[in-house]
């Protein structure tokens, strides 16, 4: 069975474009699994950090990711992270660990160690999965593709307002630089840059609500008969 036959929807964009929030809803729409490959790196990211290993030193990244123990456990609502047996969902998506996971994912060591682990994560299909490069690189046969973008002022308020939820502070200025220093890196990167699919549907979610971006994804499934 092809990973087109196994329902699989990929949903990639740049940062602040509500890639997450929509493929948790979808999933959950459906009765699908998420997964959140950001979280993956971010895990790396955490991981390296513990180990005080700098993006720099590309001997004790390969070391590390030789004996990450990583675990990711998919559901509708979430993807959970554990790291060596303990749970870091939460802990990931602390400032300084968003941070470096920037830099980290841009290694090619790093993507090709998550992208094969990402792999075998669909096999089973019925799966919403989100990322950067999910339906060029990870999952170029799945049978639904989108790629869902927002204007750089939107996304930056929506990043901003996400990280003041999480009891954290922010400036909105900043947070735009460092969303356009993050676009600009991922988008030129060798590995895996930040491109749509061919085959994608493109989605402008600037003035839609989730809900109304979340009916347009909806009836592209339909169309489907999934």
């Amino acid at each position: 069975m092809n990973q087109t036959d196994q329902k699989i929807i990929t949903i990639d964009g740049p940062a602040g474009a509500g890639k997450t929030t929509l493929a948790r809803a979808l999933a959950r729409r459906l009765g699908w699994r998420y997964l959140d490959t950001g979280a993956m790196y971010r895990t790396v990211a955490l991981a390296a950090d513990e180990a005080n290993i700098q993006v720099s030193d590309i001997p004790g990244v390969e070391t590390l990711l030789a004996s990450l123990k990583m675990d990711v456990q998919l559901a509708s609502e979430e993807t959970r992270l554990f790291l060596g047996g303990r749970e870091v969902t939460a802990l990931i998506r602390e400032p300084r660990v968003s941070a470096l996971a920037s830099a980290i994912s841009a290694l090619p060591q790093v993507r090709a160690k998550m992208v094969e682990l990402q792999k075998r994560l669909g096999q089973q299909g019925r799966i919403v999965t989100e990322g950067r490069d999910q339906g060029t690189v990870v999952f170029p046969r799945a049978g639904l593709k989108f790629f869902l973008d927002a204007g750089p002022e939107e996304r930056a308020r929506r990043r901003y307002e996400e990280i003041k939820s999480r009891g954290n502070d922010a400036d909105l200025d900043q947070v735009g630089r460092d969303m356009a220093q993050r676009d600009q890196a991922d988008s030129t990167r060798d590995a895996s840059p930040l491109r749509p699919a061919q085959d994608a549907v493109p989605i402008d979610s600037t003035r839609l609500s989730i809900e109304e971006v979340l009916k347009v994804m909806l009836d592209r499934v339909r169309q489907k008969g999934w």
